[in-house]
Formats: structure tokens, sequence, C-alpha cells
């Protein structure tokens, strides 16, 4: 991987792409302290520390939620949206059509159902959040200085300006740098967050002594050892043997080579993960939302608000068998969108070529969904667990200041991995093309 990148720097191109996405990174690391005017910073730090919600909401933005800034609703509304497109593009027919027959130009206009659909989710998102955080009042008074309409629309429009900004941003890294754009932004605000959690961890160690220390080293082995999973099951494929038959045309003889398909272990990547991560949130949101807004003057309000907290308590039981079900939903869910067997099938009975015992056509299909699905199976159980793993590794070695879980790790490692692919499959696509000519 240090070789590819070390070749990267090499090629004008490649060189270009890579100095895009530290570009955008920064872009985004200055956009995380763009503050919003108008924010008691005190009574928004003692707010953020009631609740597990907004510091884990913090991770991903980087701290931008922390500082209030105009990106602290992050990226989250655009991740919703393309989880909305993507089942609304399995249950509705035309937008099936449109993804599968549409080509370049329906790939363009489902995009931009998927921007249309952002800007709603972000202002109704920007909304709640003003009105909700207007209408508290903690013990050093509420959250905003500032009062009135105008100040609240300004609120409304800065954070939905931010949101947009940040798609657009992640967009351009996609088309101008290495890897998926959202993806580095989300893999920026994790790192960005890791010398934080890193000092506090140091704080507290310089407090309770040597028995701290132990545990943070015991901590970071366990995080050696996922990282290594990981790595392992990302990288991980399954190769299906193909053999293409020798053909005679004239007085020659073509063809008769033998190759594989790879199927890969981890096809679903690190989008079932942040899918899963965004949906569970939910509840809880939407649960400090209604504490917020009616909790003081509705009791039976803020009971049922407090019963849904309780309920989706992040590292609860009921809170890590949703986590886990869901990953598993999506890990099969985007592999069935990502894999067709059936185009995969009938491509390679086009080309002439057959998997060695199996018939071409259905009879392939069939094998290669049978595979794909053991393949799948191995994935989903392996993100479910990794997806739940933090709240134990938590309890085994008290270690509660760190806040980077196998989550975290996971996108950081995904996205690492994938964008190194990704300059290795441009570096082997240069040096075949100089072959060639």
């Amino acid at each position: 991987m240090a070789s590819s990148f070390a070749d990267a720097l090499k090629s004008d191109d490649l060189r270009s792409r890579v100095a895009w996405v530290f570009i955008g990174l920064a872009i985004f690391v200055l956009t995380v302290h763009i503050g919003m005017p108008g924010v008691n910073k005190d009574v928004w730090n003692a707010l953020l520390n009631k609740g597990e919600l907004f510091r884990f909401l913090g991770m991903f933005t980087g701290g931008a939620l922390n500082n209030f800034s105009v990106a602290a609703m992050g990226i989250t509304p655009y991740i919703n949206a393309s989880i909305i497109m993507q089942l609304l593009t399995v249950v509705l027919p035309q937008l099936k059509d449109l993804q599968k027959e549409g080509g370049e130009q329906g790939r363009k206009q489902i995009g931009a159902y998927t921007r249309q659909l952002t800007l709603g989710l972000a202002v109704l998102q920007a909304l709640f959040m003003t009105v909700a955080l207007a209408r508290y009042s903690g013990g050093g008074g509420g959250v905003f200085t500032m009062t009135g309409f105008g100040f609240y629309a300004m609120v409304v429009i800065a954070l939905v300006t931010g949101t947009m900004f940040l798609m657009w941003l992640g967009e351009l890294m996609t088309d101008k740098g290495i890897g998926n754009g959202v993806s580095m932004i989300i893999f920026g605000g994790i790192v960005l967050r890791f010398p934080n959690y890193l000092m506090d961890s140091l704080r507290v160690a310089n407090v309770q002594g040597a028995a701290y220390y132990i545990s943070l080293i015991i901590f970071f082995l366990i995080l050696i050892a996922l990282v290594a999973g990981i790595v392992y099951i990302h990288l991980g494929i399954r190769k299906i043997p193909i053999q293409y038959p020798r053909r005679q045309v004239g007085t020659k003889m073509y063809g008769g080579h033998s190759s594989y398909l790879p199927i890969r272990v981890n096809n679903a990547g690190v989008i079932s993960i942040i899918f899963a991560i965004s949906i569970m949130y939910m509840p809880n949101t939407v649960a400090q939302i209604m504490n917020l807004v009616w909790g003081n003057s509705h009791p039976g309000v803020a009971a049922l608000a407090t019963n849904i907290e309780t309920i989706f308590a992040p590292r609860g039981v009921f809170y890590n068998l949703c986590y886990a079900a869901l990953v598993i939903f999506f890990t099969y869910f985007y592999s069935a969108i990502t894999f067709n067997v059936n185009d995969v099938a009938d491509n390679l009975k086009k080309s002439g070529g057959f998997v060695p015992g199996i018939r071409p056509g259905r009879p392939t299909a069939e094998y290669l969904e049978k595979v794909f699905s053991r393949t799948t199976f191995i994935s989903a159980i392996f993100l479910a667990l990794l997806a739940v793993a933090p709240t134990y590794i938590m309890q085994l070695t008290k270690v509660n200041t760190f806040f980077l879980g196998s989550t975290s790790l996971l996108i950081i490692v995904g996205v690492a991995l994938d964008a190194m692919q990704q300059i290795q499959a441009r570096l082997t696509m240069r040096k075949y093309q100089g072959f060639m000519k």
C-alpha cells in the first residue's frame, strides 16, 4: 500500500487526485470551526454532556456539533436521503428501470433526486433542531443568546447551507479525488476527534494511575486485533473459476484460457454500518427533541421521551440487538444491489465463459447465488458482531474516555483501503496503457 501511494505521487493525474482529497479535508476542517453567532457555549456544552447521542454525533462531524458550527448537522441528511432513494429504487419500478437501463443519464437523474431529498431532510432537521434549542432552558439559561424570527431563520439557513456545502464538497472529492467523497468526510470527522480522545484518556490515566494505563494497553491491543480482522474480511475474496472454450476462426484458434470471477466477502463495505447508525439514532434524536420542546409543559410527552431514550439507549441490550439486525439487513440489501447474479451469469454466457461443471444460464446464476449468499452471510455476521463489540470492550477494559469503537475503525480502515485500492487500480491501468503503446 505504501509503495502504491509513493507511485501515485509520481503520476500527474493521481497526484492531482490525492491533492484534491487533502484540499477537501482541509476545507472540511475549516468549516468545522466556523461557529454560529448568538450561541451560549457554556449552556451548549452542558447540554452536550447530558447524553451519549451528542457525543457520538460529534464524533462523525469532526467536532462541528461541539463547536455548533455551520456544519453541525454534518452529512447525515445526505446519508438518510441515500438510504431512502436506494430503498425506493427497489420498491418503485420507475426508479429501478431508470437505474438499470438509464445508463449514466439515469444515475445522474437519481443523484439529482437524492440531492433534492437531502435539501428537504436538511430543512426539516434544521427546523426541529432550532425550535428545540430555542425552547430549551438549562441552569445557565438558553442555548441562544439572541431571539426573534430573523435570528432563528438565519440559524436554519446556516445549518442547511452547511449540510449542502458538505454534500457538494463530498461529490467534488468523488469526481476529482480518490474514493468516495462523503465517506472521506466521515473519515475526516472521526480522525479529527482522535487526538481529543487520546488526551482525555491520558488525563484520566494520570489521575487513576497504573491500573488505567494497563486498561488502555489492553484496549489498544483489542483495537489492533479488530483492525487485523477488518482488513482480512475487507480484502477477502472468493475466486470462482471461469473457463473460456477454444474456438476456430478461419485457420486460427482463439480462446481456451481460464480465469476467475472474484466475489468480495465484504461486498457492502462500510455502507451497511453507516446506514444502520443513521437509523438507530433517529428514535433517540426524536425523543430528545420531544423532551426539549414539550417536556416542561407536557409531563406525558416527557415520560414518553424518557422511555424511548431508555429503550434505545446506546450500549443497551435492545439497542445492540436492533443495531446488529439492521447491519445484517443492510449488508444483504446493499450487496444484492451491487452484485446481480443474473446479470453476471448472462454476461458470462454471452462471452462464452462458464463455470466448470455448471451449465451456462440459469444453473450458473443459481450457483453464483449460493456462493454469494454464503460470503454475504459471513460478512453480515462479522459486521454485526463488530458493530456491538464496543459495548463489551468498554465493559471489559473499563475505558470510557476513548470513543473510537470498532464501528469507527471499520469506517477508517474501509475508507483507507478503498482509496488505496483505487490508487492501485489506476496505477495498474496506466501501466497497461503504457505497455500497449
